[in-house]
């Protein structure tokens, strides 16, 4: 069996279509960059100290996260400190603190990596018992996520010490 295909032609037209708004899209990334960047520095030369709780590990995670992000702006590269699995136990005690409940898309969110890497530590934090999920009684499309007890007691314990 000898298949023949034969080729499409190729235009031009729509070559040269995508290739300028894919250069747009890249000018357009670029430009957000640098407004992020200016608008951090505007934001970090104003920033004011958060108020204190009187709770003093609630205090402590807000800061060890807020450091570590501040840590990847300085250092330019969020991908060079990357412990997502961290981020998300901080951000789910600060959550938990605030009895705030906590969106499988906004744990990945906060965890500063791509979507599919913050859900695998998701998956890895639930086998480890660290964290538990929960469908949302109002739209069961929507799943949360939450310190499972020990968990709970684990980042207490390292945020005393």
């Amino acid at each position: 069996m000898n298949a023949t295909f034969k080729r499409l032609p190729i235009h031009r037209q729509d070559h040269d279509a995508s290739h300028d708004a894919d250069t747009k899209l890249r000018d357009i990334a670029r430009s957000l960059d640098l407004l992020v960047s200016e608008l951090q520095l505007v934001a970090d030369s104003h920033q004011i100290a958060p108020p204190k709780s009187d709770d003093e590990t609630l205090d402590r995670a807000i800061q060890i996260y807020r450091n570590r992000r501040r840590r990847e702006q300085i250092f330019g590269d969020a991908t060079l400190f990357g412990e997502p699995a961290w981020d998300i136990m901080l951000d789910l005690f600060v959550a938990s603190r605030h009895a705030k409940r906590i969106a499988v898309t906004s744990a990945c969110i906060g965890s500063a990596v791509p979507a599919t890497t913050a859900l695998r530590w998701i998956k890895i934090l639930e086998e480890r018992g660290l964290i538990e999920r929960e469908v949302d009684e109002i739209d069961a499309r929507r799943i949360f996520v939450r310190l499972s007890p020990r968990g709970s007691s684990l980042m207490e314990e390292f945020l005393i010490s």
